[in-house]
C-alpha cells in the first residue's frame, strides 16, 4: 500500500518547516501569499490529504461550517453557496447545507443541527417566517462567528452582507418610469422582512420624486412565488384604475405576474414587469424579464472573507463589519415601452 503523504513531506519537499506548512495550509494570515500558494501546489502535487479527525481534536475546529438559506432552487442562493465554498476552499473549509423552505420551525432546528454537529461557524438567510431571532443569538451567545446574508435582522449584533435594497426599489421604479410608465404598483411578501420593505420604502420615495401618487390599492401583500404573483396581478387588473406596470418583490412573482398578463391579453412591455435576484430563467422566457441584479457571487465571497477575518480574532463579534452591496439594473423585454421609442 502507498504510504500517505504528510505535512513532513511537505515540508521536506520546499524545505521549511512543518509548522510553516500547517499554518499554510490552515490559513493562518502572518504566511506570505507566495509560501502558501507554494504549499498548496505541493500538497495537490504530492496528492496530500488532511486527517481531520487529528486536526479537529488537535486544534478543536472541525473546518465545517454550516450555511443555511430558504431554498437551494432559488439560482440566487445557488450562487452564493458556490461562492462561499470557493471562498473557503484554501483555508479547508468544508460546507454543510440546511435548507429552512421558508419554514422559521425548520431554521430553528438547522441551527441546533449544526451547533450539535460542532461546527465552527454558521452563516444563514432567514426564513420568511422569522421574527424571533433568539436561536441565532445562541450562536452569538456561543462565541461561534455568525454572519448574516441577504435577509437580516436588525436586532443581531453580527456581521453582514446585503445589497442596497432600498436603493434596488428605487432603481426598479425609477427604470419604470423613465421608460413611460405612470401608474406603477407593486406585489410584496406580508411578511416583514428588512430587505422587503426597503424595497418597498425605495418604490414608494421614487414615485414621490417623480411626483406621481402612492396608491393603496396598488400595493399586494402576500406570498413570493409564481402562484402568488399570478394572484397579485389578477387582483391589479380589476382596479379600477388599472397598473401599467407592476413591480414583484423576486423573479418567481415576477414570472406570475407575466403568466397571468399573457393570459388576459395584457402581454408585457404593455404592461411592464421588473422583478428582482436576476435568477437563471429570467432571460429565457417570453418576454424576457427586466430585474435587478443582487450579485449572489460577490455576495458569497464577501460572507465568506468576513468568516475568515472572525476567526482570526479572539472575539470574532469585535469590530463588526456590514458590507453593503450596490445593486444593478438589467433591462430585458418586459419594460421596453414602445411608447418611449
Amino acid at each position: 500500500m502507498k504510504k500517505k503523504t504528510t505535512i513532513y513531506d511537505i515540508a521536506k519537499e520546499l524545505n521549511i518547516t512543518v509548522s510553516t506548512v500547517s499554518r499554510a495550509l490552515s490559513g493562518f494570515p502572518a504566511i506570505s501569499e507566495t509560501t502558501r500558494e507554494a504549499v498548496i501546489k505541493t500538497a495537490k502535487k504530492l496528492n496530500y490529504s488532511p486527517n481531520r479527525l487529528a486536526s479537529a481534536l488537535k486544534s478543536g475546529k472541525t473546518y465545517i461550517i454550516g450555511v443555511i438559506v430558504p431554498s437551494v432552487q432559488a439560482h440566487f442562493f445557488a450562487s452564493i453557496i458556490h461562492s462561499i465554498e470557493k471562498g473557503l476552499k484554501d483555508s479547508g473549509y468544508r460546507v454543510i447545507l440546511y435548507q429552512s423552505n421558508e419554514s422559521v420551525e425548520n431554521e430553528i432546528n438547522g441551527v441546533k443541527t449544526l451547533l450539535e454537529a460542532q461546527v465552527d461557524g454558521i452563516m444563514a438567510s432567514m426564513s420568511l417566517e422569522t421574527e424571533d431571532v433568539a436561536h441565532f443569538a445562541e450562536i452569538i451567545k456561543q462565541q461561534k462567528p455568525l454572519v448574516l446574508f441577504d435577509r437580516v435582522h436588525e436586532d443581531l449584533k453580527a456581521p453582514t452582507v446585503t445589497i442596497d435594497d432600498f436603493k434596488a426599489g428605487y432603481l426598479a421604479t425609477q427604470h419604470l418610469i423613465d421608460q413611460g410608465y405612470r401608474n406603477i404598483a407593486f406585489v410584496t411578501t406580508i411578511h416583514q422582512i428588512k430587505i422587503f420593505n426597503d424595497r418597498l420604502k425605495g418604490y414608494q420615495l421614487a414615485l414621490k420624486d417623480n411626483n406621481l401618487p402612492i396608491l393603496e390599492e396598488n400595493i399586494i401583500f402576500g406570498g413570493l412565488s409564481i402562484k402568488d404573483g399570478r394572484f397579485g396581478a389578477a387582483k391589479l387588473m380589476r382596479n379600477e384604475l388599472q397598473p401599467d406596470a407592476i413591480i414583484a418583490a423576486d423573479d418567481f412573482t415576477a414570472l406570475g405576474v407575466i403568466k397571468k398578463l399573457k393570459e388576459i391579453n395584457e402581454t408585457p412591455p404593455k404592461i411592464g414587469v421588473i422583478g428582482f435576484a436576476n435568477e437563471a430563467f429570467s432571460d429565457y422566457i417570453t418576454p424576457n424579464l427586466s430585474t435587478i441584479d443582487q450579485h449572489p457571487n460577490q455576495m458569497g465571497s464577501e460572507c465568506a472573507k468576513l468568516f475568515l477575518k472572525m476567526i482570526q480574532q479572539e472575539d470574532p463579534y469585535q469590530n463588526i463589519s456590514h458590507v453593503v452591496i450596490e445593486p444593478s439594473l438589467v433591462e430585458r423585454q418586459s419594460t421596453e415601452n414602445s411608447a418611449t421609442a
